[in-house]
């Protein structure tokens, strides 16, 4: 048994850095919809209707089979119900990449970015 502390458990679970970071997207993601389809009290039914996916689909969401939904698919569904995401974007810091702190980058500024607001646009002119 080892004592190494982690993050996240995806960071434990994922060796490869990058998969771990896309996991953990996917999850937060799929934590936002299943949490808006019990705030709104819809049945799966009405939640596909919502999210333009069919009844399977959601409850694979809802059951939290992650290996089963891509960010691009999440992204859409979010889009598809008019619900808007905020990514914040920033830089590696300089000890991750074992880069001299003097040969660094300055300080990372954050960027936010709207995602999905142009097919939110589009399903609401339908």
């Amino acid at each position: 048994m080892s004592d190494k502390a982690f993050k996240s458990v995806w960071d434990a679970i994922e060796d490869d850095p990058a998969q771990a970071a896309n996991m953990k997207h996917r999850s937060a993601l799929m934590m936002a919809i299943s949490e808006h389809v019990k705030a709104k009290g819809l049945n799966q039914t009405e939640a596909a209707r919502l999210f333009a996916v069919s009844q399977p689909r959601i409850s694979d969401l809802m059951r939290g089979k992650i290996g089963m939904f891509s960010i691009d698919t999440l992204v859409a569904m979010l889009a598809a119900a008019g619900i808007g995401i905020d990514i914040r974007v920033r830089t590696t810091r300089a000890r991750t990449l074992n880069v001299p702190a003097h040969q660094a980058a300055p300080k990372a500024q954050h960027e936010a970015v709207h995602v999905g607001a142009k097919a939110a646009r589009r399903r609401a002119a339908a």
